[in-house]
């Protein structure tokens, strides 16, 4: 019982610690108390939601603590750009 404990509690923290270094997805009005650091774009996307993830991706590899999508088109794929920010 013990080992389940202890295993459970291990994906836990796991999970968690994936997920805390995420660039979050905010909005426009959020962006005011940050640093603008870039732009990152992404294109190819079948769907909005891919084009989200896409762009989260692409702000995490940058290091950005968010990122706020300013563009997104849609031409058989779906293309945009998110300004991110520290």
């Amino acid at each position: 019982m013990k080992t389940i404990k202890y295993a459970v509690a291990s994906l836990a923290l796991t999970a968690f610690s994936l997920t805390a270094g995420a660039a979050e997805l905010i909005g426009n009005a959020d962006t005011q108390n940050l640093n603008k650091v870039g732009v990152v774009s992404a294109q190819g996307a079948s769907t909005l939601e891919g084009l989200e993830a896409e762009l989260g991706a692409k702000a995490d590899a940058a290091g950005a603590k968010a990122y706020s999508i300013t563009s997104a088109m849609s031409h058989n794929k779906v293309s945009g750009t998110a300004v991110i920010y520290n």
